[in-house]
């Protein structure tokens, strides 16, 4: 059993989907094959000490991708060095990496904002740059965590050093429609950051004009300082307010302890595996159909002379040799059974 935090995604073998978002959450990825049984298995009368034993089958193979996608309700999206992370710190406790140039967020941080009646985990997304829905930059990797927020808050530079704030904007909306999660769908808040760089009066006059350019398609517009921490409370109070009532409930951590539940183990095996048949192949070899027999070949280690003579009287016993005689089968003729290939001297 492998543990993996609460949020991961895994493709079985089979192709099926698993997403596992509780706590003590399980999933069978890939089946095992069948245990053997020991040489006591084996013991008779006559055969005491038998120096053979089964061997297990195989399992399952197969690449398996596991994938995290981080269970937060607010993703803070925006271009590299829009201000996230010190948003982020200085909105809770987490203590994100911050520095002057971009893509100091390598990785997605949570931080939690506490309410009076309710809270909300914030997920720091790493800077997003053009091309981000194709994988550039680690885009795709990124964009992976929003999947699951149920509100962005979009940060916008009100004073970036190359382009400007309209331009910014767009680009980061353009890789959320390309994307083709929806997430350009979800709920938004628009944060024009750094607003400690411009005068208060300009501050107020972009606030209004954005506010007029989006209308009802967001849930607000506002600017703030992580520097300063103005507009933070409002920020604040805003995400509080406007986070979908429907939020699902987040796992909570527990410690490893015994099982709360009793689970009944029932055994279900293939229908069909006593079946077989036999053909005869251009060469003059026999070969020898049927998932049971198989098995039987697999299990077996067939340089053993002690369970090579074991299999034999399991292949008289269950009818193959006689069905392999009525085909025109001799002593010493080639038997294939799988990849499997011997001769038989029944």
């Amino acid at each position: 059993m492998i543990a993996v935090p609460a949020g991961t995604q895994a493709e079985t073998v089979d192709g099926s989907k698993v997403d596992l978002v509780e706590a003590g959450q399980r999933a069978v990825i890939a089946h095992g094959g069948r245990g053997g049984h020991g040489n006591k298995r084996f013991s008779t009368s006559v055969r005491q000490a038998p120096r053979f034993s089964e061997k297990g089958t195989s399992g399952e193979e197969g690449w398996i991708e596991v994938r995290l996608k981080l269970l937060a309700d607010v993703g803070l999206v925006g271009l590299p060095n829009a201000g996230k992370s010190s948003l982020l710190g200085r909105l809770t406790r987490a203590e994100p990496k911050v520095g002057d140039y971009p893509f100091t967020t390598l990785s997605p941080v949570l931080g939690t904002i506490e309410g009076e009646d309710r809270q909300a985990v914030v997920a720091d997304i790493p800077g997003l740059i053009e091309g981000a829905a194709e994988g550039a930059g680690l885009g795709h990797e990124f964009l992976a965590h929003v999947e699951r927020c149920s509100m962005l808050v979009h940060l916008v530079d009100l004073a970036p050093a190359e382009g400007d704030p309209e331009s910014s904007y767009e680009a980061v909306r353009e890789e959320l429609v390309a994307y083709g999660a929806g997430l350009e769908q979800l709920p938004e808040v628009v944060l024009l950051s750094k607003r400690d760089l411009l005068p208060t009066e300009r501050v107020e006059e972009v606030v209004g004009e954005w506010r007029q350019r989006f209308g009802d398609r967001v849930k607000g517009v506002l600017a703030a300082s992580a520097a300063t921490g103005e507009g933070l409370e409002e920020l604040r109070g805003l995400i509080l307010s406007e986070l979908p009532e429907d939020v699902p409930a987040r796992p909570e951590r527990r410690e490893a302890g015994p099982a709360e539940f009793e689970v009944e183990h029932r055994v279900y095996r293939p229908v069909g595996e006593g079946g077989y048949s036999v053909e005869r192949e251009d060469d003059g070899a026999f070969r020898i159909l049927g998932r049971g027999v198989e098995l039987l070949f697999e299990r077996h280690d067939l340089k053993n002379e002690e369970a090579l003579a074991y299999l034999e009287q399991r292949l008289k016993e269950i009818g193959v040799i006689a069905a392999l005689k009525a085909a025109g089968f001799e002593a010493g003729n080639d038997v294939r059974v799988g990849e499997h290939e011997l001769e038989l001297h029944p």
